[in-house]
C-alpha cells in the first residue's frame, strides 16, 4: 500500500509539473503577442504620427502680369525650390478667376515640398548645402513652422507627396461600405432566418449551410476574381467604382453574417417560440414580432464585425480595379474611386520617403476606425445582451 500511494505521490508531482510548464508558456506566449503588438503600434506611432503635421513657409508673393501664365514669377528666386508646385500651380488660376489681384502682393503661409517638411522633422532629404542654409535662416526669422495637416485629412491623392491626402479614400470607402450593407444585411438576415426558423432539415440544406461554412473561410482574393468575372465580365457593372467593389465585399461578408445571425437566432429560448405557438402566432408572426427583435443585438454584432473585416480588405478590390489613382471625391456609386487599404497599399510602393510616413498614418487612420467599430459592436452586446 505505501509503494502505491509513493507511486500515486510521483504521478501527482508530473501532473503538477507538466501542468506548470503549460502554465508558463502559455503565459510566454501571451506575454510575445502582447510585446509584438506593442513593437507594431509603437512603430506605427513613430512613423505616422509625424505624417499629421506639415511644413508651411511664410513668403511675399506677387501677383505680376507674368505670374498669370508663369506662377513661378510671383515667388523670389531662391524660395522656389523650397516651396510645393501645387502652390506655384494654383497661381495662374487664381489670377484667371481674380484679375483685379493683378499688381498686388500679400505675405502668406504656403505648403513647403516634401525635402523640406523632411529635413525639419530629422528624416531623409535630398536638400543641398545652400537651400539648407536658406532654410535655416527662415526657421530662425519664425518663417517656417510645422503645422497640422489639414492636406491629409482634406485634399485626394497626389503624386506630389507633400499634397497627397486620405479624404478621397474615406469618401470611397464610406460609398463602398454602404453598397456592402445594403446588399449583405438583408440578404444574410433573411437567408440565416430561412435555414434557422423555416428550412426543412434534409439534405439539400445541409448542403447549403456546409457551403456557407467553407465560403466564410476561403482566401478573399477568390471574391476578387468572383467579383471580376461576375460583375464586371458578365454584367458590365463599371470597373473601380464603389458599386463593383461594395457587391464583391458582399459576397465575402454574406458568411460571416449569416453565421452570426443563425448564432444569435439559436440563442433565443424555444418556450419564446412556444409561448408565441400557444397565443395562436403563426410561425412567421413568433419570427418577426419575437425572435427577430430579441437576436438583434447579435445580429448588429455579427454584421458590424463583417463589414469592419470588410473594410480592411485589400485583394479582393485590387483584383476588381480600386487601386486607381484618384486625385478629386468620388460623387457617384458608378464613378472610379478608391478606399483606404487600397490607398495604403499604393502609396507603400511610391519611392519618396515621404510617402513612408504617409502610409503609416493612413494605417493608423485605418486601425482607429477599425478598433472604434469593434469596440462599438462589444458596447452594442453588452448592452442589449439579455441572459437566459
Amino acid at each position: 500500500m505505501s509503494h502505491s500511494f509513493n507511486e500515486i505521490s510521483q504521478q501527482l508531482k508530473r501532473r503538477h509539473r507538466k501542468s506548470a510548464r503549460l502554465k508558463w508558456i502559455t503565459m510566454g506566449s501571451l506575454g510575445l503577442a502582447g510585446l509584438f503588438l506593442v513593437l507594431f503600434f509603437a512603430d506605427m506611432l513613430n512613423k505616422g504620427l509625424p505624417a499629421f503635421q506639415q511644413a508651411y513657409i511664410q513668403t511675399e508673393i506677387n501677383y505680376t502680369e507674368e505670374a498669370e501664365t508663369d506662377g513661378r514669377q510671383a515667388f523670389d528666386e531662391e524660395l522656389l525650390p523650397l516651396i510645393s508646385r501645387t502652390v506655384v500651380r494654383t497661381i495662374p488660376l487664381e489670377l484667371r478667376n481674380n484679375p483685379e489681384m493683378i499688381g498686388t502682393s500679400k505675405a502668406q503661409w504656403v505648403l513647403a515640398n516634401s525635402q523640406v517638411d523632411q529635413y525639419l522633422k530629422g528624416h531623409g532629404h535630398r536638400l543641398s548645402e545652400e537651400e539648407q542654409e536658406a532654410l535655416d535662416a527662415r526657421v530662425d526669422a519664425g518663417q517656417v513652422d510645422l503645422r497640422f495637416n489639414t492636406t491629409f485629412f482634406g485634399s485626394g491623392d497626389s503624386k506630389i507627396a507633400e499634397n497627397a491626402g486620405i479624404l478621397s479614400a474615406v469618401v470611397g470607402t464610406i460609398m463602398t461600405m454602404i453598397v456592402t450593407l445594403a446588399i449583405s444585411f438583408p440578404i444574410g438576415v433573411m437567408t440565416a432566418v430561412y435555414l434557422e426558423e423555416f428550412a426543412p432539415d434534409n439534405r439539400l440544406t445541409q448542403i447549403i449551410e456546409i457551403n456557407i461554412n467553407n465560403l466564410a473561410a476561403i482566401p478573399s482574393i477568390l471574391f476578387g476574381l468572383l467579383g471580376l468575372a461576375i460583375f464586371i465580365n458578365f454584367f458590365g457593372v463599371p470597373r473601380s467604382s464603389p458599386l463593383v467593389g461594395g457587391m464583391t465585399l458582399a459576397l465575402m461578408t454574406l458568411p460571416v453574417i449569416i453565421i452570426s445571425t443563425r448564432t444569435a437566432l439559436r440563442s433565443v429560448p424555444e418556450s419564446i417560440r412556444h409561448a408565441g405557438f400557444g397565443v395562436g402566432c403563426s410561425r412567421w408572426q413568433v419570427v418577426r414580432d419575437h425572435v427577430l427583435p430579441l437576436a438583434m443585438p447579435g445580429i448588429m454584432t455579427g454584421s458590424i464585425i463583417g463589414l469592419a473585416q470588410a473594410m480592411g480588405e485589400t485583394a479582393p478590390l485590387i483584383i476588381v480595379g480600386m487601386v486607381a489613382f484618384i486625385p478629386d471625391v468620388g460623387v457617384s456609386f458608378t464613378n472610379a474611386a478608391t478606399v483606404m487599404p487600397a490607398q495604403i497599399f499604393t502609396w507603400a510602393g511610391e519611392p519618396e520617403r515621404a510617402f513612408v510616413e504617409k502610409t503609416a498614418g493612413g494605417i493608423l487612420v485605418l486601425l482607429t476606425i477599425l478598433i472604434s467599430l469593434n469596440a462599438f459592436a462589444v458596447v452594442m452586446r453588452k448592452k442589449f445582451e439579455r441572459r437566459w
